[in-house]
């Protein structure tokens, strides 16, 4: 059971109810709604392991609300927190897809606007302006592929025909490790899946 060659094994850990001598946060600001930037995956071998480790997971502080599972048509996932519709149909993905097809299409007119600019001999100010749009297209591009982590449902599509139960846990980006090691410590059937990005407003 494995995506790619993102397996991870763990070692068993202790019984106790919790784990840490902080509980993993889901929120940046206590009391209000905040964007929880991270969705760490996990794929689980049947519905009686994803429960422990949902249940692992609320007893360290990550929310129920937090955690998402998606499986094949038919798969038992009786007591477990359902993926929304959005998260099933991997709206992320998509509008990943939106992002850099507008971010080409932004750079390819700057460009071709810069080099009509330049045929018919303007200079000055509005030579600057495709410059400074294609500059800026070209920063917010590298500045994604970078920082923002990418992973879309497709890369489970094998695992999740085999019936495994694939489990999406969302927390602040300085909790993914905390949770990764929580999860292998004590449940070394998981199989680390790799950490993507949400937007908690958007229920994506």
């Amino acid at each position: 059971m494995c995506v790619g060659t993102r397996r991870i094994c763990g070692s068993p850990g202790s019984d106790g109810e919790t784990d840490s001598h902080q509980p993993v946060i889901n929120s940046r600001t206590i009391g209000k709604e905040v964007i929880v930037d991270r969705r760490v995956y996990f794929l689980l071998p049947d519905a009686t392991h994803a429960r422990a480790v949902v249940a692992r997971l609320e007893m360290n502080g990550v929310e129920r609300k937090n955690s998402h599972v998606i499986a094949a048509k038919g798969v038992d996932l009786e007591g477990l927190p359902l993926a929304s519709h959005n998260q099933r149909m991997d709206l992320g993905a998509r509008l990943e897809t939106v992002f850099w097809d507008g971010n080409l299409v932004l750079f390819i007119l700057a460009l071709v606007t810069l080099i009509v600019l330049t045929l018919v001999n303007v200079s000055g100010f509005w030579m600057l302006v495709p410059a400074i749009i294609m500059l800026t297209t070209l920063v917010v591009g590298l500045g994604f592929t970078r920082y923002i982590p990418s992973i879309h449902l497709s890369e489970f599509a094998d695992a999740l025909h085999h019936r495994e139960i694939l489990l999406m846990v969302d927390v602040p980006v300085g909790q993914v490790a905390r949770v990764n090691k929580l999860v292998h410590h004590n449940h070394p059937e998981a199989v680390a899946g790799g950490v993507g990005w949400h937007i908690n407003a958007l229920q994506i």
